[in-house]
């Protein structure tokens, strides 16, 4: 049974955030505003690796990273013209300054600090099997294995350690890595987790999302291939491809929900790629409605696109505040119960008396709608219809989404009807996987070569998940195995 009064795992989290930069004078500053850029990736903590030329200096916090890397006391301690850093929400570790990142060793072959996005499927059994032959951990964190591969690989130079340990992960990275002499970008073989390339005034720049280039006045030079790992240096940027080529399978929630809506990903617009799927949806479930009313805010560019496509009125109905924290003190049961009025409050003067429809990224457990539609009839809503910009969720994610279990999961459970109860609507639709595929600018899904990652919808993981051999890995999968 899901809790209607549970608002917490109700959205698809965060990711993580990284940014490198290398040969620049400002370089930890410049981090530090591409981190800014990459906020909404995570908002857990924040953290800075430079180099000198002689030592590495590190500067990790809990919270924003506008909070501890605007000071200007915190930056000169930073020194060097190579940077990296880290925005982090926890899809694995608890939350905890031990596992902030970049995380940093010294080893044989000189230091290295290791910053990642995304989610290893075989993170925990790395970290049983290096811990039984004498590793130490330090975190609980997926990350910290990278480090210990790289220590006990055999090869000679750091670089062939870097690859050597790359072989043995599994599941979702991008990663940015910082060496006394290297700056290193690696994405795994499907390139599940995106990373850009970008160059400022001769100095190499690594990140998630190109908003972190804009940010810095940075040029954007292309994307990372999958599979793919680059080398900066002094003598410029080396492209090494360690593993056979495949299809690239980039995770689709990126375009639906991940990325800042004026990034560019795989060379499509964020923003026109959602705005394009509110036109599809359009088509595929239309509305007799007076207003179209956007979840903010990643549900804004889809309302947009199907209230254009349909011809109906685009107004702010819901207003979002910005200002309410991770960490607001909720007391008691009553204050608990009005959890979605802290975000969003409805605008009275658009929604009294209209046949509303909502527009949403997504439906997760179903919580916070029942809130928002609650909120749209005690507004004086004559109607209330809801159209969510993405398939149903229906499988949870092991790629580096805070996913709930699948028995948590609304769609997983329900039929459409049953969810439209539960939701309480007077109708509700979903866009077909298909559409989701054409909004991006395919024909449709290749089923034989899918075009991204797409497990949530459709239940079809492109890697092995090797954590997942337990009992309630067992079960998860028997579920899988069911539903499919």
């Amino acid at each position: 049974m899901i809790d209607d009064q549970d608002l917490d795992g109700d959205t698809l989290r965060e990711e993580c955030g990284v940014f490198g930069i290398f040969g620049h004078p400002d370089a930890a500053a410049l981090t530090a505003l591409g981190l800014h850029a990459l906020q909404h990736r995570g908002q857990e903590a924040a953290g800075i690796v430079s180099y000198d030329g002689e030592r590495f200096h590190t500067e990790r916090r809990m919270g924003l990273v506008g909070d501890h890397f605007s000071s200007d006391k915190i930056i000169s301690r930073l020194k060097g013209t190579q940077a990296m850093g880290h925005v982090r929400y926890s899809t694995t570790g608890e939350t905890i300054l031990r596992n902030v990142q970049p995380l940093f060793a010294e080893l044989a072959v000189g230091g290295i600090a290791v910053a990642h996005n995304g989610n290893l499927t075989n993170g925990l059994t790395l970290r049983r099997e290096l811990i039984a032959s004498g590793a130490i951990y330090h975190s609980t964190s997926d990350t910290e294995a990278i480090l210990h591969l790289v220590a006990r690989s055999k090869k000679n130079r750091m670089i062939e350690r870097y690859i050597d340990a790359l072989r043995s992960l599994e599941g979702a990275y991008a990663l940015v890595s910082l060496t006394n002499k290297k700056l290193i970008g690696a994405r795994d073989p499907l390139g599940i987790r995106p990373l850009m390339l970008g160059e400022l005034n001769g100095a190499y720049i690594l990140c998630s999302e190109t908003v972190a280039l804009d940010i810095i006045g940075a040029k954007f030079v292309r994307e990372v291939e999958n599979g793919e790992v680059i080398v900066v240096s002094e003598n410029g940027i080396e492209s090494l491809h360690p593993f056979p080529r495949q299809k690239p399978r980039p995770c689709i929630f990126e375009y639906i929900y991940f990325s800042r809506p004026d990034s560019i990903l795989g060379g499509r617009s964020v923003y026109n790629v959602r705005k394009n799927t509110g036109t599809q949806l359009a088509l595929e479930a239309p509305a007799n409605a007076d207003v179209v009313v956007p979840i903010p805010d990643s549900g804004v560019p889809a309302a947009l696109g199907y209230a254009q496509a349909l011809g109906i009125p685009f107004e702010l109905g819901i207003i979002r505040n910005h200002y309410v924290g991770r960490t607001f003190i909720e007391p008691t049961q009553h204050i608990r119960s009005l959890g979605v009025k802290l975000k969003h409050n409805a605008n009275r003067a658009v929604i009294a008396g209209k046949r509303v429809v909502l527009v949403d990224d997504s439906i997760v457990r179903g919580t916070t709608s029942i809130k928002i539609v609650k909120m749209m009839y005690e507004a004086g809503a004559k109607e209330v219809h809801m159209r969510i910009a993405s398939p149903p969720i229906k499988f949870p994610d092991y790629y580096g989404i805070d996913t709930p279990e699948q028995k948590s999961l609304l769609a997983a459970s329900h039929s459409l009807e049953e969810m439209r109860k539960f939701i309480g609507v007077d109708s509700l639709a979903f866009v077909s996987v298909d559409g989701i595929y054409k909004a991006a600018g395919y024909e449709g899904r290749d089923n034989v070569q899918p075009q991204f990652t797409d497990h949530c919808f459709t239940g079809d993981y492109p890697t092995h998940l090797t954590d997942l051999i337990g009992e309630s890995a067992k079960q998860q999968l028997s579920l899988l195995a069911e539903a499919g």
